[in-house]
């Protein structure tokens, strides 16, 4: 895994789309004007840069631990491969997943932790995972998945204020002790193949399943569809800040005020595009027995933005877990019947076109 100062510098001239910066120093000091920032952008786009989130030195060494990983003999790897019943926590091979209707392979590798496997360590409450996520559970992988929660934690409170919710409603939707969908993710994509198209999806066109995403990428790849447009656009990766994205689960309790973004992953642009792309995620996920649907009899806000939908766009009928587990499953490839897995895979928003 080449170091930062080896890798190439982002293109100027591939189309890009601006994200607020939000700092999260300021937003736990509670400034209303962060605040406010934060508001703007988890409303309108759905993403945002967070900088002096205080988690780089953990980053990095979460990469460590994915390189680690990923160099382990397949038949290794495969010992704790996710398999098809819908479980995402463990290790993923590339092409297990589909990334469009057609059945088209994806490209990535990646190892998934769950949060609640790293906060019971040397206890198990999901799986068991390869000698190298074991060796750095207690140095490596807690301390990441604690900060993480923290600062998603945070963004979740002003949230919570924001949409006029009771204090800590959010909060009680993703309990620490339950057992969630909550996990880190560490991703490895290679450089595109002989034949492979540079805008060929490594992660197909998607929002996220969960509440809020915390990325840490080094090299571009990351695009989004501006809502209201049909073009994707690169989101230029900036050291030191993260990437923090709604997902549904945010969207279906706030009756769709808050946006879960459709965004895919292709290879890197230009030059950036020969080198390995790692990257790492934490998902902040609804505990697995929360029914998704609006928090309309807690907040009138949110009851408000209900009463301008179509009736029950937003109540899903589904508990975390159910939620969860039809999108994981339904994008393996092994479960694939037709167009119509996909179709079932797919969440709050979802365009056939973008692939």
């Amino acid at each position: 895994m080449p170091g930062l100062l080896s890798l190439p510098p982002f293109p100027e001239d591939v189309p890009t789309h601006p994200l607020l910066v939000i700092d999260y120093q300021l937003i736990k000091k509670r400034d209303q004007a962060e605040m406010d920032k934060l508001w703007k952008a988890a409303t309108e786009l759905g993403f945002w840069y967070l900088k002096n989130h205080g988690v780089d030195q953990d980053v990095n060494e979460m990469f460590e631990m994915g390189a680690e990983t990923m160099r382990l003999p397949l038949d290794e790897k495969m010992k704790y491969e996710q398999g098809d019943a819908g479980i995402s926590f463990g290790y993923k091979a590339a092409g297990a997943n589909a990334t469009d209707e057609t059945g088209a392979l994806d490209t990535v590798e990646f190892i998934n932790v769950s949060k609640d496997d790293a906060l019971a360590w040397p206890g198990k409450v999901h799986r068991e995972y390869p000698s190298t996520v074991n060796a750095r559970m207690e140095s490596t992988i807690k301390p990441f998945v604690e900060k993480s929660l923290a600062v998603n934690n945070t963004l979740l409170a002003v949230l919570n204020d924001k949409l006029g919710l009771p204090e800590g409603a959010l909060a009680r939707l993703h309990p620490r002790e339950e057992p969630s969908g909550s996990e880190s993710r560490c991703i490895k994509n290679p450089p595109p193949q002989n034949g492979m198209s540079e805008e060929q999806a490594a992660i197909g066109a998607h929002t996220d399943f969960g509440s809020l995403s915390f990325l840490h990428n080094r090299l571009g790849g990351l695009q989004v569809m501006v809502p209201g447009t049909e073009q994707w656009q690169y989101i230029r990766p900036i050291p030191g800040h993260a990437i923090c994205n709604v997902g549904d689960a945010l969207t279906i309790f706030s009756g769709g005020i808050l946006r879960s973004n459709l965004h895919r992953v292709v290879p890197p642009p230009k030059e950036q595009g020969k080198f390995e792309r790692w990257s790492l995620v934490f998902f902040t996920r609804p505990g697995y027995s929360m029914v998704l649907r609006p928090l309309s009899d807690e907040s009138s806000i949110i009851a408000e933005a209900v009463a301008k939908l179509p009736e029950d766009k937003y109540n899903t009928g589904s508990t975390s877990l159910d939620w969860f587990t039809r999108r994981i499953k339904n994008q393996r490839i092994k479960n694939r019947t037709g167009p119509e897995t996909w179709k079932a895979s797919r969440g709050t928003e979802h365009r056939p076109s973008a692939a």
